[in-house]
């Protein structure tokens, strides 16, 4: 038989080793949306500061003040994933998030910036797509315009990382 701090002990040595990931897993119907954006790093380019190491969590998921400048096509600007109808992705449905997650493109028709790394995502199963979407349309709406994009020969309107995109 354990005694308390046989079990205490035991407690505190599955607890630390125990992934964070799973710690802080959230239940609910958006679970898996919210995990799939985290390994999916979502955050890691489309909230406030994050670029710079500093993510805002006020700004999480909100879009990005810093860019991705690619040499001869423009700086990008990570937009806002919430559901702002206005700075965000309100207006969209989730039919339309899932075509631009695994397909590059918007409802719009306009294809998204090289370094979205759709084309890894367009391996998601169906399900995992409409997960990952119900998640961001499940957020607090944020209102975050970021700057504009701007063209090869423009001046971008804020800072940006430069990035090689292979084959260019």
């Amino acid at each position: 038989m354990m005694t308390f701090f046989q079990r205490a002990a035991l407690f505190a040595a599955l607890v630390a080793t125990t992934p964070a990931a799973a710690q802080q897993a959230t239940p609910g119907p958006n679970a898996r949306g919210e995990y799939l954006s985290r390994i999916m790093d979502c955050g890691g380019c489309h909230t406030g500061g994050a670029l710079a190491g500093q993510p805002d969590p006020r700004l999480h998921l909100a879009g990005s003040g810093i860019g991705f400048g690619i040499p001869e096509v423009g700086v990008f600007y990570p937009p806002n994933l919430t559901p702002d109808r206005e700075t965000g992705l309100g207006s969209w449905s989730e039919a339309d998030i899932v075509r631009a997650v695994r397909t590059g493109v918007r409802p719009d028709g306009r294809v998204l910036a090289p370094v979205m790394p759709w084309h890894s995502y367009a391996a998601l199963n169906d399900a995992d797509a409409r997960a990952l979407a119900r998640y961001l349309r499940s957020l607090p709406p944020v209102r975050n315009e970021v700057p504009r994009m701007a063209g090869a020969s423009e001046t971008p309107p804020a800072p940006y990382l430069t990035v090689v995109v292979p084959g260019r």
